[in-house]
C-alpha cells in the first residue's frame, strides 16, 4: 500500500514506503490508584525488601532462610509480572486467560506460603547474635515478610470478590 497525499488533484508521496508497522503499548494510568494496584505495588516493595535484607547476609548457612529467599524471590517475580499485565492492559487483550481466577490462585497461594515464610523468617532471627548485621537484617526482613503477607491477604480478598462477581454473571 502506498501512502500518498492528495495535493491539488494529484498524488504525491509524503512518506517513503518502508513497510514498518507500529504498535502502541497501552498504559492504564489509573491502575496504580486502585486498591488492587496499590496492594500490588506494596507487595512488590515489601517483597523486594524481604529478599534484599536476607540476601545481604550470610543466609546460606541456614536452610530455613534459603526457603525464605526462594519464596520471596518467586512471589516477587510473579507479582511483578502480574502487575505489568494489569498495568499495560494485557489482561483485556487476552480474554482467553481467566485472569480473575489466575489472580485469585496466585494471591491465595502467595498469602499462605508467605505466612509460613514470615514465621520461619521470624524464628530464624534467634540464630544470629543480637545487635549484629545478620540479626538486624533478619529481624527487619521478618517484619516486612509479615507486611507482605498482609498485602497478599488483602489482594486475596479483592481477587475473591472479583472472581465471585465474575462467576455470578
Amino acid at each position: 500500500m502506498e501512502r500518498a497525499a492528495v495535493v491539488s488533484g494529484r498524488r504525491s508521496p509524503s512518506v517513503p514506503e518502508c513497510n514498518i508497522s507500529t504498535s502502541t503499548l497501552a498504559f492504564d494510568q489509573h491502575f496504580t490508584t486502585t486498591a488492587k494496584g496499590i496492594l500490588l505495588l506494596a507487595e512488590i516493595m515489601f517483597g523486594m525488601l524481604v529478599w534484599i535484607l536476607v540476601g545481604g547476609t550470610e543466609y546460606f548457612h541456614l536452610s530455613a532462610l534459603c526457603w525464605v529467599m526462594f519464596v520471596a524471590i518467586l512471589c516477587w517475580v510473579l507479582t511483578v509480572f502480574l502487575f505489568l499485565i494489569y498495568l499495560t492492559g494485557t489482561h483485556n487483550r487476552i480474554p482467553q486467560v481467566p485472569w480473575t481466577t489466575l489472580s485469585l490462585c496466585l494471591n491465595c497461594s502467595a498469602a499462605a506460603v508467605y505466612l509460613v515464610t514470615s514465621v520461619v523468617d521470624a524464628l530464624s532471627v534467634n540464630q544470629a547474635i543480637r545487635g549484629r548485621h545478620n540479626y538486624n537484617c533478619w529481624a527487619a526482613s521478618a517484619f516486612f515478610a509479615f507486611l507482605t503477607t498482609l498485602c497478599y491477604a488483602g489482594s486475596s480478598y479483592l481477587s475473591y470478590w472479583a472472581w465471585k462477581t465474575t462467576q455470578e454473571q
